[in-house]
C-alpha cells in the first residue's frame, strides 16, 4: 500500500503540501492539487484516519450511555444520534452502562484518555456526580433524563405537563378512579409525571388513592405486569391506569388480559413514549408520544458544537398524545 512520501514523490511536490490537499486547504494552487490527487488516485493511497486525529488531537468518535440495550425506547433516539453524526463526520460507540459503577469508570476514563470526544447520557442512573465532575472538562450533554440542579446542556420533553396531558385526557372521557404506574422517583422524569398525574387528579377534584400509586424497580414488562396485578387485588380497584413508559403498560395490558377484564371497557389504560410495540397491541395503546428521533438529532449536534466550542443551549421539545383504542 503506498504512503503519502510516495504520493508527494509522483506529484512532485512536498508531503506537506499533499497534507494540504487532504484537509481542503485554500493555499494549494488549483495545478497543484490536481497533480496530488491524480497521484492518489493512480496509487490508490488512502490517508490514515487514525493518523489524522492524533495529529488534530481528536477521536471522531461519540459515547452515548444508556442503562440498557433492552428497553425499545432508546433505539429511535440512538438512531437520530447515529444519523447525525455520521453526517457529520463522527462515529458512535454505545455504552450499555447496565447501572454498573464498573462499567460506567470505563467509557469515563475513554474521553479522560482522549479515545473518544464527547458524551451523550441517556442514563438516568449514572453517577451524577462523576458526571458533572467531567463536564468541567469534556464536552457532555443530556437526552431525555437530566439533573436539574447541574450545569450540563440537555434535549428532553416537559414531563410533568405530557403526564397532565395524560391523566386529564383519563378525566374528560369519564374516569375518576386512576391509578398511576411510575418508576422509581429517585429520577428526575418519575417524579416529575408523577407531579403531572397529581395536579390533573387535583384540578378535577379527585381523589389521590395511596394504594393506587406503585412505584415499579425498573422498566421492563414484568414490573408492569406484577404493578396490574397489585392494582388488581385491592378492595377498590381503580378503572383507569396511566404508566409512565409503554413497556409497563403493555405488562398491564398483558395482566389485565390474563384476568378476564377488558379494556378499556372495564379498565382504560395510557402509556408513555409511543414506542412501536404501543400500535402492535390489542388493543393499540394510547399514550404520549416523546419526538425521540428528533431528540437524538439534537443532542447529537449539541455535542458536536460543544466539542467545537460553541455555546450550547438546553431544549425542550413538544410532546403529543396519541389516542388509540385502549382508553
Amino acid at each position: 500500500m503506498a504512503n503519502i512520501q510516495e504520493v508527494a514523490q509522483r506529484a512532485g511536490v512536498s508531503v506537506a503540501t499533499v497534507s494540504r490537499v487532504f484537509n481542503n486547504s485554500s493555499t494549494v494552487a488549483r495545478k497543484t492539487r490536481m497533480k496530488v490527487e491524480q497521484a492518489i488516485h493512480e496509487l490508490n493511497y488512502e490517508p490514515s484516519v487514525l493518523g489524522r486525529n492524533l495529529r488534530n488531537s481528536e477521536s471522531r468518535l461519540l459515547l452515548v450511555l444508556i442503562p440498557s440495550i433492552s428497553n425499545p425506547f432508546y433505539s429511535d433516539i440512538i438512531n437520530g444520534i447515529e444519523d447525525t453524526a455520521i453526517g457529520l463526520g463522527y462515529n458512535i460507540l454505545l455504552c450499555e452502562t447496565d447501572s454498573n459503577p464498573d462499567r460506567e469508570a470505563i467509557y469515563f476514563n475513554l474521553i479522560r484518555n482522549r479515545l473518544a470526544d464527547g458524551i451523550i447520557s441517556m442514563d438516568p442512573s449514572v453517577n451524577k456526580t462523576k458526571l458533572i465532575e467531567l463536564s468541567n472538562q469534556y464536552p457532555i450533554v443530556q437526552c431525555s433524563e437530566f439533573d436539574e440542579d447541574a450545569n450540563i446542556s440537555y434535549v428532553t420533553i416537559n414531563n410533568e405537563l405530557a403526564a397532565y396531558h395524560a391523566v386529564k385526557h383519563l378525566i374528560k372521557i369519564g374516569q375518576k378512579k386512576i391509578a398511576l404506574i411510575n418508576s422509581d422517583e429517585k429520577f428526575l422524569y418519575a417524579r416529575e409525571r408523577r407531579r403531572g398525574y397529581e395536579k390533573a387528579m387535583n384540578e378535577f377534584g379527585l381523589e389521590i388513592e395511596s394504594d393506587w400509586i406503585y412505584n415499579t424497580e425498573s422498566l421492563d414488562f414484568e414490573d408492569g405486569k406484577l404493578a396490574m396485578r397489585s392494582l388488581l387485588d385491592l378492595p377498590e380497584k381503580p378503572t383507569a391506569v396511566f404508566a409512565v413508559s409503554d413497556v409497563l403498560a403493555i405488562g398491564a395490558l398483558k395482566e389485565i388480559n390474563s384476568s378476564g377484564l377488558r379494556v378499556p371497557e372495564d379498565i382504560a389504560l395510557i402509556g408513555f413514549d409511543k414506542i412501536a410495540f404501543s400500535n402492535m397491541t390489542h388493543p393499540t395503546l394510547t399514550t404520549i408520544s416523546q419526538p425521540m428521533y428528533r431528540m437524538g438529532c439534537i443532542s447529537a449536534n449539541m455535542i458536536i458544537n460543544k466539542i467545537q466550542g460553541k455555546k450550547v443551549e438546553s431544549i425542550i421539545l413538544d410532546h403529543e398524545l396519541v389516542i388509540r383504542e385502549s382508553t
